[in-house]
């Protein structure tokens, strides 16, 4: 299966970690290009590159494309500022674009006690791995 990881470029090497072991169990993994940025910066740094790439290299359409033939996203919902199993703004978007494409969509954690799109996520039907990528089918 052709899965897209997701989530918040704040943890881009563990979604690079994640493809490798997606391959473990026969999956192809990919980001977006526009990761290769992110890679050894601090938070700082990162979320500067982000709103860059969002302005000037059209970065919500770049996955828009990448994602074109894809099979699933996973989403790498981990810790971030306080919040339990985080989903941010652009997650969220990318989501739905999974959705729309009648792509599955793979959470790791369950879904996150964020007010407003829970149930929007709820509704999309999210497999819910619980941690475990052997789980994706």
């Amino acid at each position: 299966m052709k899965i897209g990881v997701i989530g918040s470029m704040q943890f881009t090497e563990k979604m690079l970690q994640t493809c490798n072991e997606l391959q473990d169990f026969g999956h192809e993994g990919f980001v977006t290009d526009l990761h290769k940025a992110m890679i050894g910066k601090s938070e700082d740094e990162i979320e500067k590159i982000k709103i860059y790439q969002k302005n000037n290299k059209d970065a919500i359409r770049e996955f828009w494309k990448a994602m074109q033939g894809a099979d699933a996203v996973l989403v790498l919902n981990l810790d971030k500022n306080g919040i339990k199993n985080y989903i941010g703004g652009n997650t969220f978007l990318e989501i739905g674009f999974a959705h729309v494409l009648n792509q599955k969509i793979f959470l790791l954690n369950p879904v996150p006690e964020i007010p407003y799109y829970k149930s929007e996520i709820t509704a999309m039907n999210p497999i819910i791995l619980n941690g475990d990528l052997s789980k994706i089918v």
